[in-house]
C-alpha cells in the first residue's frame, strides 16, 4: 500500500496510506488544495511543457493560484508568493531561446545558494516551476476544471 508523506502549511507532518496506487494523484490533489506538500522541488524548479502553463493543476504541489493587487498571476507555495513571468522567444545569430512561462520570486539572503538564479551581487530569483518547449503534455497533471473552462470559451 503506497504512503504519501506530506508537510502542512504550519509545518505539521502527516503520512497518508493510499489503498490503490491509481488514487495517488487524487489524494495528493485533495490534500494539496489545503496547502499540504509532498517532498521538495528541485533546484531550478519543476520543468514542464509550455502547453501545460495555463492548465497545470497547482494542487498537485500544494500551491494556490491567485491574482495580486496589480492584476498579476501568482502562486502561493509554502508561504511564498511566486509571480508569473513570460519570457519571449529569443532568436539571434548567437542565441536561440524558446518562449518560457515561469513562476519565480526574488531570492532572499536566507535561500540556499543552489536555489538562486542570476548573478551574485545582482538580481537573483528562485524558480518554482517553468513551462517551456514542446514536450508531451502529461494529462494526469492538468487541472480538470481549467480544461473545462477553456473548452467552454
Amino acid at each position: 500500500m503506497p504512503t504519501l508523506h506530506l508537510s502542512g502549511p504550519l509545518g505539521t507532518s502527516l503520512s497518508v496510506e493510499v489503498e490503490d496506487e491509481r488514487d495517488l494523484l487524487n489524494v495528493l490533489r485533495r490534500y494539496g488544495r489545503q496547502g499540504w506538500t509532498s517532498g521538495e522541488l528541485p533546484a531550478g524548479g519543476l520543468s514542464l511543457p509550455l502547453a501545460m502553463a495555463d492548465n497545470f493543476d497547482w494542487a498537485l504541489i500544494g500551491a494556490r493560484p491567485y491574482t495580486n493587487g496589480d492584476g498579476e498571476a501568482c502562486v502561493l507555495y509554502k508561504g511564498q508568493s511566486y509571480k508569473r513571468r513570460e519570457l519571449d522567444e529569443v532568436d539571434t545569430k548567437k542565441l536561440k531561446l524558446p518562449r518560457i512561462v515561469k513562476y519565480s520570486r526574488g531570492a532572499r539572503p536566507t535561500d540556499p545558494p543552489h536555489l538562486k538564479e542570476g548573478e551574485e551581487g545582482g538580481v537573483q530569483y528562485v524558480t518554482l516551476i517553468s513551462f517551456r518547449g514542446a514536450g508531451r503534455v502529461i494529462e494526469a497533471y492538468l487541472d480538470r476544471d481549467a480544461r473545462t473552462e477553456a473548452a467552454a470559451r
